[in-house]
């Protein structure tokens, strides 16, 4: 128990053995001795085992399994016609969102007049309507997105992005609200459907693309369902913890009025957990762009197009311009339905929020100037106004009236129908030849130039100092060393539990006959996250010590994990060209913002007392921070570790279209050579079975050491 500190010399307030955080637990010790006897035995096999055993395996090989899918996509494709399953259930769905998407198409982001909405009306209507849910700010925000990719030529493609992103998300919530319904309502439906949940989320998002469209084809259809799989867990998991989380206390009142479970629904727990599905809306809309982004190499339609092309070509300008505009529908995205969660509370709640700093995620609300018949006072003392039901409906159906007009008038002129050239410079295949992406040309080369010493002494240094010799102890040694060290690891880490799954996962890389390119894509991932941990240690701590620095980084974080993983690989590329550096990097760029809040919440978690306590015996800062506030936050870091690992895992394989090799270049081969279909199946397994190892290994870790 602490006592209370005096300004004069007291003396030093004492503190039980639980609370003092400098001496690490027993375990721990004892722990990272087995671990250093792990790796000199690691290194003792290396060192007189090396090159024998590896499984490597050429690009151009294949083995029977990938011969054996290969099989199985020919018989798909030949008797797929006939098969009632193929044909008459996937066939049927496929052909719908074929259909359906190519209607939104044809009718929102078609290039000539007819009967469609052009440029001019979908921007009139999308303002309207963003206005209506989520108020001025977001309506600017949204207008000016769209003019950007009218302006930057992406008008066809952005919209297109965003029809298949909202399609995607429209499916999620007719799918994942009711689960999380009875997910929070049946212990054995959460039961069954978690570990399902698990597996969707674990599974990096390359390894989706070949098995759908295996099944759905090439094209919207298969995009769709590519961005729904996704896109789904988080809204689904987000809505069974906010249902869970209503006050048992209000259930029970609810009960005690004889309400039926229907009515206890409806009228209690969907109110009171609407702010959280919102967010779990948010954060499926987020992933759905993360992923519509990606299915451009399944031929699905929108940016993704342009900024493969341009990675193709190393054409950083042109990757630029469409990138930015995936980055700018995120934000949009991001903060439109972030505003539409606040304005959907409560009146007295948005009311109260008014000039009150950090409610409803640190944002203070700031009401429209209303005319006085349109507004009414809120309250006792309450300087904010709101619309009256009645004043709201009459502002927006006036606005509706021009909007409307606009669209009717976007159907019969060219000039409201496609957006205008203002660059004069024509679109080059899927390339934007413009201005912009020329200025993005020449000043990438310019800050290259001039950086490029810096640039290439760092990639030269972490290759030849980390990279190269844990890629030689993992990928150069016997197969079955690696396995040993494996599960020895999985063991020390998080016990049996853990070790039996590596087991099982090692089991299924091994039938892939991908062996040596998984260990090559796990050196990638532990070299990525060395990285991010850290900078998320620096940054982490001079956030959780400093309100001012977190003030300042924290927004900068925000905006970096608002931006889809897809779009990481162009700045990457322009800094460190085509590599698996480059691959590296963007990982490290992904994953740095979650793990350093996760630091950050860790170190400023620890207790007032404690940090009082350690101050009064005249510690430094250093030893402040050494010996007292990472012991005390290893559970954060913990978890930090656990969730940058697994968001580098699914970036490195992304980072196989920039070079970066293995695994994710084998998912890429498999579409683009018929031949290499069942290896680039068997890659994505590969994929899969390695981030289920890593997580249940972290996860475990976390558990047993976060304590």
């Amino acid at each position: 128990m602490t006592t209370t500190l005096e300004p004069a010399p007291a003396p030093a307030p004492k503190v039980s053995k639980e609370e003092q955080p400098h001496f690490a637990p027993a375990p721990s010790r004892r722990t990272g001795r087995k671990l250093l006897v792990v790796l000199a035995l690691w290194l003792l096999a290396w060192a007189t085992l090396r090159g024998k055993q590896t499984l490597t395996l050429a690009n151009a090989d294949t083995t029977g399994l990938h011969e054996w899918f290969n099989e199985v996509r020919d018989k798909v494709q030949l008797l797929g016609q006939d098969n009632w399953f193929f044909h008459g259930v996937l066939g049927t769905i496929a052909t719908a969102l074929d259909d359906f998407v190519g209607f939104l198409q044809a009718h929102l982001s078609s290039v000539t007049p007819g009967d469609y909405l052009g440029w001019f009306g979908v921007l009139a209507l999308a303002a309207w309507v963003t206005y209506t849910l989520a108020g001025l700010r977001s309506t600017i925000l949204v207008t000016a997105v769209l003019l950007y990719l009218g302006i930057g030529g992406l008008w066809t493609d952005g919209v297109d992005t965003l029809i298949v992103t909202l399609v995607a998300v429209v499916i999620c919530l007719v799918i994942g609200l009711p689960l999380g319904i009875a997910m929070s309502r049946s212990r054995r439906t959460s039961a069954v459907v978690t570990p399902v949940l698990d597996v969707m989320q674990t599974m990096p998002s390359f390894a989706y693309l070949t098995p759908i469209s295996l099944f759905f084809g090439i094209g919207p259809a298969c995009a769709t369902v590519l961005t729904l799989v996704y896109a789904l867990p988080p809204l689904v998991r987000i809505t069974e913890h906010g249902l869970n989380s209503v006050a048992e206390n209000t259930i029970e009142a609810g009960r005690s009025l004889g309400v039926t479970k229907g009515q206890l629904l409806r009228q209690v727990q969907l109110p009171m957990a609407k702010r959280t599905i919102v967010v779990g809306i948010n954060q499926c809309t987020m992933a759905a762009l993360s992923m519509a982004t990606i299915a451009a190499l399944v031929n699905g339609p929108g940016l993704g197009k342009p900024v493969v092309s341009a990675l193709q070509t190393l054409n950083v300008g042109a990757a630029s311009v469409a990138g930015l505009g995936i980055v700018f529908i995120a934000i949009m995205l991001d903060r439109t339905t972030t505003a539409a969660s606040e304005r959907s509370a409560p009146a007295g709640q948005r009311v109260a929020a008014v000039g009150s700093p950090g409610v409803f995620g640190g944002r203070t609300l700031v009401l429209e100037k209303l005319p006085r018949w349109a507004t009414e006072e809120t309250g006792r003392g309450e300087v904010g106004k709101r619309l009256t039901p009645g004043g709201r409906r009459l502002v927006l159906g006036a606005l509706l009236v021009p909007a409307l007009l606009a669209a009717f008038y976007s159907t019969r002129y060219l000039q409201l129908s496609q957006f205008p050239d203002l660059s004069g410079v024509p679109v080059i295949g899927e390339l934007t030849a413009g201005p912009l992406g020329g200025h993005i040309n020449d000043l990438t080369d310019a800050v290259v130039n001039a950086i490029s010493g810096v640039t290439n002494g760092f990639k030269d240094l972490i290759t030849l100092v980390l990279l190269n010799p844990l890629q030689s102890l993992m990928s150069d040694l016997p197969w079955w060393v690696m396995a040993l060290v494996l599960l020895a690891v999985a063991f020390l880490l998080g016990g049996w539990r853990p070790t039996a799954i590596t087991a099982v996962c090692e089991a299924v890389i091994l039938g892939t006959g991908l062996w040596n390119d998984a260990m090559v894509t796990l050196t990638m991932t532990l070299v990525a996250t060395l990285l991010v941990m850290l900078i998320a240690m620096v940054l982490g701590v001079a956030m959780g010590r400093g309100r001012r620095t977190d003030t300042a980084i924290r927004p900068f974080l925000d905006g970096f994990q608002t931006i889809p993983a897809f779009v990481y690989l162009v700045p990457a590329l322009a800094l460190f060209a085509a590599s698996r550096f480059t691959a590296i990097m963007a990982a490290v760029a992904y994953a740095v913002p979650i793990a350093t809040k996760l630091v950050a919440d860790g170190v400023r978690g620890v207790a007032a007392p404690t940090v009082e306590a350690a101050r009064s015996t005249g510690i430094t800062r250093w030893q402040m921070i050494s010996k007292v506030q990472l012991p005390m936050a290893r559970e954060s870091l913990v978890l930090a570790t656990n969730q940058g690992l697994l968001y580098v895992l699914s970036m490195v394989v992304i980072g196989g279209m920039v070079g970066g090799g293995s695994l994710g270049y084998l998912i890429v081969q498999g579409f683009v050579q018929g031949q290499l279909f069942g290896k680039g199946l068997a890659a994505g397994i590969a994929i899969t079975a390695l981030g289920i190892m890593l997580d249940r290994i972290a996860r475990y870790a976390a558990a047993r050491y976060g304590r």
